[in-house]
Order: C-alpha cells, then sequence, then structure tokens
C-alpha cells in the first residue's frame, strides 16, 4: 500500500514541477549530486549516487533532438524508477538544465521516500489502533495468510537486520494486539448471547413465579373455604348431637307419661255398683 502511496504522491509531485520552478537554495545543495539525504532516505539517496555517471560531460541542451533524448536516457539510467513522461517534464520545468534537472528530482525522491517512510508508520499505527479495538478497516489482515504476507513485505522493504526485526517486532505487536482485540470482541459477543438468554430465561421464569403466585393464592382460598366449611360441619354435628339428645329425653319422658297414664286409667275406672252415699 507504500508503494502505492509513493506513486500517487510521486505523479503528484512530478506534476507541479510545470508550475514550481526550482529554488536556488536547492540548485546549490543538490547541483552536485553529492547532498547529504535524511537517515530514513539514505538507501534511496546512495542508489541515486551510485547510478550516477560522475564521468557524463552534459551535452549542449541548444543542440537538436537527439541531444535532447541523450539527457533524457542519461535521466533515465540516473532514475529508473520515474516514468519517462516526467521526467520530460522535470527536464523542461528546470529549464532544459541537466543540472537542475538532477538536483530536482533528487529532492523530489528524498522527500518522497521520506513521506513513504511516513505512510509506512502512519499504516502501523493505524493498524495499531485498531487492534486496540477502534473501528475496523480493509488494512487489517483478517486471516493468516495475509498475516504472513505483510510479515514478508515488511522484510523485503527493510533496509538492514535492525530495520527488519524492528518490522517484524511490529508486525507481531499487531498480530498480537489483533488477536486480542478480536478475542476480547468475541468474549463481548459471547457474553451478549448469554446475557440475552439469561434475560429470556429470567423472563419465562418470572412468568413462572407470577402463575405459581396465582394458583398458591387460588389454593390457599380453597383451603380456607375448606376449613370454613370443616368448621360449620363440626358446629352442626355438635347441634345435631344435642337435638337427639334431647329427643331421647322428650321420648323417655313420653314413656314416663304414658305409663302413668295408663296406670291412672287403670285405677280410676268406676265399679258396677256405685255407693248409695255418693249416687
Amino acid at each position: 500500500m507504500s508503494a502505492i502511496v509513493c506513486r500517487k504522491r510521486s505523479n503528484y509531485a512530478f506534476d507541479e514541477l510545470q508550475h514550481t520552478p526550482p529554488s536556488a537554495s536547492k540548485r546549490s545543495r543538490c547541483s552536485t549530486g553529492t547532498a547529504s539525504p535524511p537517515s530514513s532516505s539514505a538507501s534511496v539517496y546512495s542508489s541515486l549516487s551510485a547510478n550516477a555517471s560522475p564521468s557524463f560531460t552534459p551535452p549542449n541542451v541548444s543542440d537538436s533532438a537527439g541531444n535532447n533524448d541523450n539527457v533524457l536516457n542519461h535521466l533515465r539510467k540516473l532514475f529508473p524508477h520515474v516514468e519517462q513522461q516526467y521526467l520530460e517534464r522535470a527536464f523542461e520545468a528546470s529549464g532544459n538544465d541537466l543540472d537542475s534537472a538532477i538536483s530536482n528530482l533528487n529532492d523530489i525522491c528524498l522527500e518522497l521516500a521520506a513521506k513513504r517512510t511516513d505512510d509506512r508508520a502512519g499504516v502501523n499505527v493505524e493498524i495499531l489502533s485498531i487492534a486496540s479495538g477502534e473501528p475496523a478497516t480493509n488494512n487489517i489482515p483478517k486471516d493468516g495468510s495475509e498475516w504472513v504476507d505483510l510479515l514478508v513485505r515488511e522484510i523485503m522493504n527493510s533496509s538492514g537486520i535492525e530495520d527488519a526485526r524492528a518490522r517484524a517486532f511490529r508486525a507481531l505487536d499487531v498480530l498480537e494486539k489483533s488477536i486480542v482485540a478480536r478475542a476480547n470482541v468475541e468474549a463481548t459477543k459471547n457474553f451478549h448471547n448469554e446475557s440475552m438468554i439469561l434475560k429470556e430465561q429470567v423472563k419465562l421464569l418470572f412468568g413462572e413465579n407470577a402463575i405459581l403466585k396465582k394458583a398458591v393464592t387460588i389454593q390457599h382460598q380453597r383451603q380456607k373455604d375448606f376449613e370454613e366449611k370443616n368448621q360449620e360441619l363440626e358446629s352442626l354435628k355438635q347441634l345435631l348431637s344435642r337435638y337427639q339428645e334431647q329427643l331421647r329425653k322428650l321420648e323417655v319422658n313420653n314413656y314416663a307419661l304414658a305409663m302413668h297414664l295408663k296406670q291412672a286409667q287403670q285405677g280410676s275406672s268406676m265399679p258396677d255398683r256405685f255407693h248409695p252415699d255418693i249416687f
């Protein structure tokens, strides 16, 4: 991705050459082709210096078109990664001055190399932010093969052992944080699902509890009614016992009265002859 960003920015930078003439400071600083580059762009600058031909004599730019072709060929040897049209634009923007064109191209390449390093760092920062739990983008690998490709690209783009070690450390650190973030996401998702399931179960339990409470209330009312009816039945039984006792006493009294009546009737029966004093 950093190579794409570099290509886009290089195109943009070369497009601006037609509108931005080279400054005097840049000409004096890079006209010899041995300016001291930043540490982050040392490999780019050393490759440009190694490809430069110190014995080359600048052609007369006022000659025929063949001399222009020689100049462009020399620029192409110095900057093989730059397209032909941008070399022509750089040469024209420098007023057909070879030293100025080389100086401008060197400055642009150094700036683009520094920006490319910043872009790579920005990509790492973005991936780190994703691994830390921020919104995901398309920059973070999604499976093992993509992580392997990322690690291989980082190692291939390294400039030395220390740089490769640092890149591998960053990539592994990003992988670790990505795994932790993904595990946290999965744990959060599982916790949410379990929470929803538990909520549904609690809801069902509350419903069953309400039904049980209603059933207990009904059963309690029935038990209360049953106890009241039992008490009423006991009262009726006691009343019945008293009535039966009274009935038995009345029957005994009735029998006694009947016997007395019978005896009285037998004792008061009149004889055939009556007493003369009375009748």
